[in-house]
């Protein structure tokens, strides 16, 4: 949203000037004189006052017309998490099956209270219930590779098979014993704004911006298809999802080779795939879609199929403009949708 209070602004602009770090993320400036827009730690010129526009998020400075600066690249850079954050994730990546105590984290100079904010405003939830995700989620997959739960559960830390059994039944909604499907959610960051990606252990079922309206419902109804909980982890199809996105925003990768779980109809499924035969760097609309599908006259059904895409990009939901060449509605936003047709007609 634009922000307008002239006092907020002021002071936003001071940030501005001072590079002031703090406020990385917390507004977005755009220049209307060379058309980008910063975060507060920019290092280029300063522009004068009145020539600034100041928005609470960066979707709407895009909705506004400007572009990402390339200095400071405002949608990776405010949301990358910060260094006392990776310095936390480093602790859980070389000790896994460990907790992370508020001690331990002083121990490293860093501050529990920082950490327990960022991560209740980037995933919901606090730093010490993401790790307990993590280790159910290490739990999980050794016990599909035949460990005994007793092994895993004092393996990973919890002091008796009853406290594993609890804290698996809570987060899963079944016993250790009982097979689990579960659905593991990785946030991860774009040129264009941080993405969440959803994976089962057959594929990826999700991957939406984190800003999505629909997000919730989404989230609810792979819930329920799937009959499966979502929570905090990573398996091969996330990390081989990222890195293919990786390679997408770069320009190096046109064709995706990731694996894709999205339960739906057999209508659904049959747009889906009509989606992904739509060329990268090219255009279709419903009509085309629909009769590409072999149903011509379903081109309100394509349309209701085409907003039930769960997995942006991969299925390629933003080559879909309307017949005359004019912007169709998109999820992820109209102006991430002119970029990412533009960015794909640059690199074709």
């Amino acid at each position: 949203m634009k922000v307008i209070d002239s006092t907020q602004c002021d002071a936003w602009y001071q940030a501005l000037l001072d590079r002031a770090s703090e406020f990385t993320g917390v507004f977005y400036v755009g220049v209307k004189t060379t058309g980008v827009f910063c975060i507060s730690v920019c290092r280029a010129r300063k522009p004068k006052r009145e020539n600034v526009d100041f928005y609470d998020d960066f979707k709407s400075a895009l909705d506004a017309g400007f572009r990402p600066c390339k200095v400071c690249r405002p949608t990776e850079n405010a949301c990358t998490a910060p260094e006392y954050i990776e310095q936390a994730m480093k602790l859980v990546r070389e000790s896994p099956k460990t907790r992370i105590t508020d001690a331990d984290l002083r121990q490293q100079a860093i501050g529990p209270e920082r950490v327990r904010r960022w991560f209740l405003q980037h995933h919901g939830m606090t730093f010490q219930a993401f790790q307990r995700m993590q280790r159910v989620n290490v739990a999980l997959q050794e016990l599909k590779g035949g460990r005994t739960a007793t092994d895993v559960a004092f393996d990973s830390g919890y002091e008796s098979l009853s406290g594993f059994g609890y804290t698996c039944k809570k987060l899963t909604g079944y016993a250790p014993s009982e097979h689990q499907q579960v659905i593991l959610i990785h946030r991860f960051t774009t040129p264009i704004g941080p993405m969440f990606v959803c994976a089962t252990e057959r594929g990826i079922c999700l991957l939406e911006f984190v800003d999505r309206r629909m997000l919730e419902t989404e989230f609810s109804d792979l819930q329920r298809l799937f009959k499966a909980r979502i929570m905090a982890g990573e398996n091969s199809h996330t990390r081989q999802m990222e890195k293919e996105m990786g390679e997408y925003f770069s320009g190096s990768r046109q064709q995706f080779d990731i694996t894709l779980d999205t339960p739906g109809s057999e209508f659904q499924r049959a747009v889906w795939q009509g989606l992904q035969d739509v060329p990268f760097g090219e255009t279709s609309h419903y009509q085309a879609l629909a009769t590409r599908i072999d149903r011509p006259a379903a081109v309100r059904a394509v349309a209701g199929a085409n907003g039930a895409n769960r997995v942006a990009i991969v299925i390629p939901c933003h080559r879909i403009i309307g017949k005359d060449g004019s912007m169709t509605g998109y999820g992820g936003g109209l102006a991430r949708k002119a970029w990412l047709i533009a960015h794909e007609n640059k690199h074709r």
